[in-house]
């Protein structure tokens, strides 16, 4: 399983070293009360840059991952390809040789930010003293960074599934400090089913026998099984039934027998290898407990929090030029869930789509299909 990650440089201020692109470094933002309780002594955000940071700060670009995603949206100098390859880079919808972009690891993450197995002043791992995080709690971290980055006003801020939750949310917390704001396959307000889902999610991983209350570093075992569960009920949400049964159907999986028992066991049909496989590359690179925290705080997400109501946070956004993007086939954040957003605003807008197969993950696979809507609407200097 994945270990806090090490990083470039050491912990100190966020900096901006020119020539070097898809680096991770840490940053240390402070100390921090969260928003349902819990304090930090510090806390430390990796980050990772791409590009140039104009003279007068007015080309920076905010990209905010999705749930198990992390800082390393495209490859940069890097060895490795990012998470928005084909929309980030040079050239691209997101264009680095114009844009200066910025990406941060969530709080609570597992990929170099502060999270629960990130260790404390004594050298234990948080664990299970972690607080709970919140979306507006990542987004006033992140604001700090930014300060740190002397940027006093984002040119966009842009994501997608909890990442377009985060950016709504920074939009909403600091309207006068983003021009322009991307909403993609999100919501302003988690759903009874989204929490429904992610409830399952969570017990998955609790119940586990290795969890050990979320204090398992230090053991032998760790609720990997649990942790992969989780990954596999996600998963279906994130892909369309229509997808599921053209690439997998009734298949069985090369060299086994579903259908009765061969050698003493069941075979698998192909989708359920397929989940499997999901299940096993995610236990490998994440931490149980951060899938938690993560979880949690998108289950909690609700912009309306804090505000008199619903419209009353999305009327903060008179200043902003706002873009709201859905994935046509989403069965995880509906389409009627962008359409309400977009109608709610003070200058309602249209829904832009995405039209892929796949569902969700649409908006990871499919995001170019917005580059003539953002070209226009928001990078058309």
């Amino acid at each position: 399983m994945t270990s806090i990650v090490t990083t470039k440089d050491t912990v100190g201020a966020a900096t901006i070293t020119e020539g070097e692109h898809g680096i991770l470094r840490r940053a240390a933002v402070g100390a921090y009360d969260f928003e349902f309780g819990g304090h930090l002594p510090q806390v430390e955000l990796a980050y990772e840059t791409w590009g140039t940071l104009n003279a007068d700060g007015g080309n920076a670009v905010l990209v905010m991952h999705a749930l198990t995603g992390d800082a390393h949206v495209s490859q940069g100098d890097s060895q490795t390809a990012g998470w928005w390859e084909d929309f980030v880079g040079p050239g691209l919808t997101v264009d680095t040789e114009k844009y200066f972009v910025v990406a941060a690891n969530m709080v609570g993450g597992c990929n170099g930010s502060t999270g629960p197995s990130s260790l404390d002043e004594s050298g234990t791992p948080w664990g299970s003293r972690f607080p709970f995080v919140t979306i507006k709690d990542s987004v006033r971290l992140e604001q700090r960074l930014a300060q740190q980055l002397g940027i006093d006003r984002w040119h966009a801020v842009i994501g997608g599934s909890m990442g377009g939750a985060r950016a709504l949310e920074y939009a909403v917390q600091f309207p006068d400090e983003v021009a322009n704001l991307v909403v993609m396959a999100s919501t302003g307000q988690s759903s009874a089913e989204q929490i429904a889902l992610a409830q399952v999610q969570t017990q998955a991983i609790r119940l586990d026998p290795h969890f050990a209350g979320g204090d398992y570093y230090l053991n032998q075992a760790r609720p990997d099984a649990g942790l992969g569960l989780a990954r596999r009920l996600a998963h279906i949400s994130y892909r369309s039934e229509a997808e599921l049964e053209t690439r997998f159907g009734r298949r069985a999986q090369d060299g086994e027998v579903p259908d009765g028992r061969f050698h003493g066991a069941r075979g698998r049909y192909q989708v359920e290898s397929y989940l499997d496989h999901q299940a096993n590359k995610l236990v490998n690179r994440f931490d149980a407990n951060s899938y938690l925290v993560l979880t949690e705080a998108l289950m909690s997400h609700d912009v309306a929090r804090g505000h008199e109501s619903y419209e009353a946070a999305l009327t903060r956004l008179a200043p902003v030029n706002v873009v709201v993007a859905a994935v046509s086939t989403d069965r995880l954040y509906f389409p009627e869930q962008s359409e309400r957003l977009a109608a709610a605003l003070v200058r309602s807008k249209p829904v832009h789509y995405i039209q892929s197969p796949i569902g969700h993950d649409g908006f990871l696979t499919d995001a170019k299909q917005l580059d003539p809507v953002l070209r226009t609407l928001v990078f058309d200097d």
